[in-house]
């Protein structure tokens, strides 16, 4: 399996929330690229990224969108390559519309989906997917929940320390 990422952004808006994706990969080594393609603007060119995503090197799609957010289910409709959704906040639902419809595909056309704005979580996920055929990676994986196992310790020693003061 390739250890590239397609990460595809429904908006250049969509940034502020998906840079914790793409400082993540960063973290893990694994590269990526990024570009804004539309699901409903710019259909074609959709099906396109989808379509050559393989053969151009990716194992891995990402795909954030807001609002109605097709795009992760159209590109996952025009590939076999796993394809992780991320809702974004926003409009009159603040991003649950988006969550609903990226989790609710229809049988036949899965999309993993993490939480509104669950940009970080969406590049582990990819991580763990490309680590499947990468010892390498999977041992960075290894070391991070160790990182996180260590932090809960640490911040459950801050919380000692300030009961005993109390």
């Amino acid at each position: 399996m390739s250890r590239n990422v397609l990460v595809v952004m429904g908006s250049d808006s969509d940034f502020p929330v998906m840079e914790a994706c793409f400082k993540t990969l960063r973290e893990f080594g694994v590269s990526f690229e990024a570009t804004v393609c539309s699901a409903h603007r710019t259909p074609d060119r959709a099906a396109e990224l989808a379509k050559s995503a393989a053969a151009n090197g990716f194992g891995v799609i990402i795909a954030a969108a807001g609002l109605a957010a097709h795009l992760p289910g159209v590109l996952a409709a025009m590939t076999t390559l796993p394809v992780i959704g991320v809702p974004i906040h926003g409009g009159a639902l603040n991003g649950l519309d988006a969550l609903y419809a990226i989790v609710q595909m229809p049988s036949g056309i899965p999309v993993a989906t993490v939480a509104i704005d669950g940009a970080a979580n969406a590049a582990i996920l990819a991580v763990q997917m490309l680590s499947l055929g990468e010892p390498a990676l999977m041992e960075k994986l290894a070391d991070h929940k160790v990182r996180l196992a260590r932090a809960v310790v640490q911040r459950d020693q801050r919380l000692q320390e300030k009961l005993a003061s109390l």
